[in-house]
């Protein structure tokens, strides 16, 4: 991206190519009158709620997220906020891949969905927006000890093994959340939508590493409440940034259960309201939470277990061997023996690399039909072949410019003209050989010497594997970028004359002109939008604070609280309002 905007943060100009592709302009100029509307009525109401009930950082990391209630954060202005705290932020258009989000996270910066959502769903989206993602995800962030979880979170996650259905499930879920953000989307399509993404839910065969730190990612960051069991606070984004599920999260029948490990068994619905929710008694919890889960992970445990998930993964991902050596490509095969690998192979475009960089001629186009090596030990050796020295070569006949018998002790046998042999740190990581042949303990032919140069990996051990390749950028490597884009709305005539009503009651108010005007546009809202709640409730907002225009501010009253009584949907969103009227917020509240 040559026109990449970093907004002058640190964070974010460290972002690798890989992860760029998902960034998307923020366009600030789009959005409208209505959406300003929708982000100032949610966050009057968090910030009359959840002072009372929100972990108690959240309303300071308001201000130190860049936030305020009047207008959606435009991204400069937030990343000159989190800078001072060590984050970033960037947009992206709706839902991710887990993956691709869990390394924003690690590189600590914040992904924001560009849109907002609808006045119909501003108690609740499923969908990825703004609201969700800055005002839910941005204000704890201040909070030291819980921004250190989430990028630790991230930086284990990026490692996470990843399944064909995991990608099928985020397809499903993303194209959800795609159209219940349509504003003429189809009920039946809808309806269709939801039930594809239960069936992905409910057929995920055993949930992958990346699945069941989904889990934990959403009972905590998403949906996690802190403190005691019997009065926890909320710190979780999807709940901080919904004024619906805020409020009914509390009451006795949402279960609250102790985070553990048990956390991962309990999957979770985007589309519904949580049966049970997790309480932490600290932060630090959390990162013990997640820590035990890490140990279970291919990244941790490498081995047959990690290169059986990376041959399930049908993926791209990276065996490290105990030398430092980093073999990245699709896993298609590896043989073990008593319960330990003895020989790995890839097919198709592979990498080797170091320390997360591909070295030097061993990138996918020289090993485009894939790579393979044996690992272990020689026979007769109790050194390890990467700690060999020049005595240990010389006593094992290595050496550059001579043939070559390597035997290990799984029965492979290598043999060929040294080439050449890769050393980083007094570990031997590579040895070449030219005229190679490769064969296992029956004598089957692993590498046939018509194939060209034999890079033999060194390593007695593979102590890690995981998803992805090790250098992203090098490996040219597309995390799986969704081909279903979001909607955006081309807004009819009658529309267009309903942001200029917006506007003008906002105008008013910003600037402080005679309240007077308000009734041209309840004049017009009655004949042309009558079915328009909030653009009333912030204009009779005005003549209330300011004691203007009784008889107008009656009218407005007395047709709000009709409609609180005839639309069962609207009834606690216009007496919250209602009562914000008469119990006002400000942001001075920040402190």
């Amino acid at each position: 991206m040559s026109d990449f905007n970093d907004f002058n943060n640190l964070q974010v100009a460290k972002l690798p190519r890989h992860l760029k592709q998902f960034i998307v302009d923020q366009h600030y100029e789009h959005y409208t009158p209505v959406d300003h509307a929708v982000w100032r009525y949610v966050m009057r109401q968090n910030y009359a709620y959840l002072k009372d009930v929100a972990y108690y950082p959240y309303i300071p990391g308001l201000q130190k997220a860049g936030l305020t209630i009047e207008k959606i954060p435009n991204l400069q202005e937030m990343n000159d906020a989190l800078a001072q705290i060590g984050w970033g932020a960037v947009t992206v258009d709706g839902f991710i891949p887990p993956a691709a989000f869990m390394e924003y996270q690690a590189y600590r910066v914040l992904v924001i969905a560009a849109d907002i959502r609808q006045l119909k769903h501003i108690e609740y989206t499923p969908a990825p927006d703004i609201i969700h993602e800055s005002a839910g995800h941005a204000p704890i962030i201040a909070d030291k000890d819980y921004h250190e979880y989430l990028s630790y979170f991230g930086s284990i996650g990026a490692k996470a093994m990843f399944s064909a259905q995991d990608f099928e499930l985020y397809e499903a879920i993303r194209a959800l959340s795609i159209l219940k953000e349509m504003p003429e989307a189809d009920e039946a399509e809808i309806a269709a939508a939801e039930a594809l993404v239960t069936y992905r839910q409910e057929n995920m065969g055993e949930p992958s590493e990346m699945a069941l730190l989904s889990r934990l990612h959403w009972w905590t960051v998403e949906y996690g409440l802190i403190g005691p069991l019997n009065d926890p606070k909320i710190y979780g984004a999807g709940l901080l940034s919904s004024i619906g599920e805020s409020a009914s999260c509390m009451r006795p029948d949402v279960a609250k259960l102790p985070y553990n490990i048990n956390a991962i068994n309990y999957t979770y619905d985007i589309t519904k309201p949580q049966p049970q929710l997790f309480v932490t008694p600290t932060f630090q919890n959390l990162i013990n939470v997640l820590e035990e889960f890490a140990n279970s992970m291919s990244f941790r445990r490498g081995g047959a277990y990690g290169l059986q998930k990376a041959v399930e993964s049908k993926n791209t991902c990276t065996a490290v061997y105990s030398s430092g050596l980093q073999v990245s490509g699709t896993f298609t095969n590896f043989t073990q023996q008593d319960g330990k690998p003895i020989f790995l192979k890839t097919t198709g475009p592979s990498i080797l690399a170091v320390n997360n960089k591909q070295l030097d001629g061993h990138g996918k186009d020289y090993h485009k039909d894939g790579f393979s090596s044996p690992v272990g030990k020689l026979k007769g050796f109790d050194k390890p072949l990467e700690n060999f020295k020049l005595a240990d070569l010389h006593r094992a006949d290595i050496e550059i410019g001579e043939n070559a018998t390597l035997k290990f002790e799984s029965g492979i046998t290598v043999q060929g003209r040294i080439k050449s042999m890769l050393i980083n740190d007094n570990k031997i990581q590579m040895i070449c050989f030219t005229n190679c042949t490769v064969n296992d303990a029956e004598g089957k032919i692993l590498f046939d010497p018509s194939w060209g140069t034999y890079d033999m990996a060194v390593g007695e051990k593979i102590v890690s594997v995981f998803c992805g390749a090790a250098d992203k950028d090098a490996f040219e490597e597309v995390t799986y970028k969704s081909g279903t884009n979001t909607v955006h709305t081309e807004y009819d005539a009658n529309t267009l004359d309903l942001h200029k009503l917006y506007q003008q009651v906002r105008d008013c108010r910003q600037s402080h002109t005679s309240p007077a005007q308000l009734n041209n546009v309840w004049e017009l809202l009655q004949q042309k939008h009558p079915d328009d709640w909030l653009c009333a409730l912030e204009a009779l907002e005005i003549l209330d604070h300011e004691d203007a225009e009784p008889k107008l501010a009656s009218k407005i009253r007395a047709f709000l609280e009709t409609k609180a009584t005839t639309d069962p949907e609207l009834k606690k969103l216009i007496n919250d309002g209602l009562y914000l009227i008469k119990h006002p917020v400000e942001q001075k509240l920040v402190v």
